[in-house]
């Protein structure tokens, strides 16, 4: 039904502006993060690798600088309702932060696959203004109840996806990784409900129009690729996987602008996941979840094959539990 509803509204097209404007709001307000000339991952892939270090974010994650500008744009009686939005975690947190600093009530559904080490973070960034409910197991299953409790409670959604200020705010990431490294020729970034990868498309073309942008999806969920094939968002089957913040249906919002830019995506199988989760760890010792080292597993199982390139890799959050992350190491001590 809500992907119905989605197709009926407005594509978001975000501009240049839009994000030197979020970068203006943003600067001094989140962290501008390294992107670091990887050896293991340039000797490891034929290409020359830079890696934007977004696990070094405020909040873990890449998702606070869109949920930031977009809290930070609500009208004043939009902040007497109260906000709802439903995240697999990452966005929950950017929102519980601001919510907690604009003293607004935000509801937060969250689908049971969200870690625990992403549930508690929610409830400690947004204490007292924020209420965390469990929905179902997987996204899309969240989402449906925060559309449920919006129209029950006369709440304001903010989607972590479907937004304009927030794809703007995503895309203060790509201008970033631009204006260190303006030779870059391609980019792989995470893909899930288009949010980020929209805002880093418009970002590096504007800086340098011939750039490939890829983007890199768990095998679990073929939402884009089906969508892409039929021509529109449809309804898919998803698997459990390791990149749970990786779930959910294709944007429909942002799939016309997608698909009229992306150069192409990358589909990670689980193993390719834990291995580059387990590289990244062992190589540069710094943790990144699931949902991050996609796009390093598509550079390692060259699918798209960039050797020779100048390329730029988003690693987009590191909130993974301990106890996971351990289990995967300890599988791949060898890598």
């Amino acid at each position: 039904m809500h992907t119905e509803q989605r197709e009926q509204m407005e594509q978001i097209e975000p501009t240049i502006t839009d994000i030197l404007l979020a970068a203006r709001f943003l600067r001094g307000r989140i962290r501008t993060t390294p992107l670091e000339y990887s050896f293991p991952l340039s000797q490891e892939s034929g290409a020359e690798v830079f890696v934007k270090w977004e696990n070094q974010q405020s909040c873990g994650s890449f998702k606070i600088r869109g949920a930031l500008n977009r809290m930070f744009s609500l009208s004043e009686e939009e902040k007497k309702r109260g906000v709802i939005t439903a995240s697999s975690g990452n966005h929950a947190q950017g929102v519980a932060l601001a919510a907690k600093m604009l003293k607004v009530r935000a509801v937060i559904c969250v689908p049971g696959m969200c870690p625990e080490t992403k549930r508690q973070a929610i409830r400690n960034l947004g204490g007292a203004f924020v209420e965390l409910r469990v929905a179902g197991h997987f996204y899309d299953e969240a989402e449906e109840e925060s559309f449920r409790l919006q129209k029950e409670e006369g709440l304001t959604y903010v989607s972590a996806f479907e937004d304009l200020p927030i794809v703007a705010g995503q895309g203060t990431l790509g201008l970033e990784m631009l204006q260190e490294e303006p030779e870059l020729e391609a980019i792989l970034c995470p893909l899930s409900g288009g949010g980020l990868l929209s805002g880093v498309l418009t970002a590096a073309r504007a800086l340098k129009p011939g750039i490939e942008v890829w983007g890199a999806h768990a095998q679990a969920n073929p939402a884009w690729p089906e969508a892409f094939k039929a021509g529109k968002v449809i309804p898919v089957e998803e698997e459990e996987t390791i990149a749970e913040g990786l779930c959910g249906s294709a944007s429909a919002k942002n799939f016309g602008y997608i698909r009229q830019n992306i150069t192409g995506t990358s589909s990670i199988p689980e193993e390719a996941i834990e291995r580059a989760m387990a590289f990244v760890y062992h190589q540069h010792h710094q943790i990144i979840e699931g949902a991050a080292a996609v796009s390093v597993g598509a550079l390692l199982e060259k699918t798209p094959d960039l050797r020779g390139r100048k390329v730029g890799i988003v690693i987009s959050g590191g909130n993974v539990e301990g106890s996971r992350l351990m289990e995967i190491l300890e599988r791949h001590s060898q890598e």
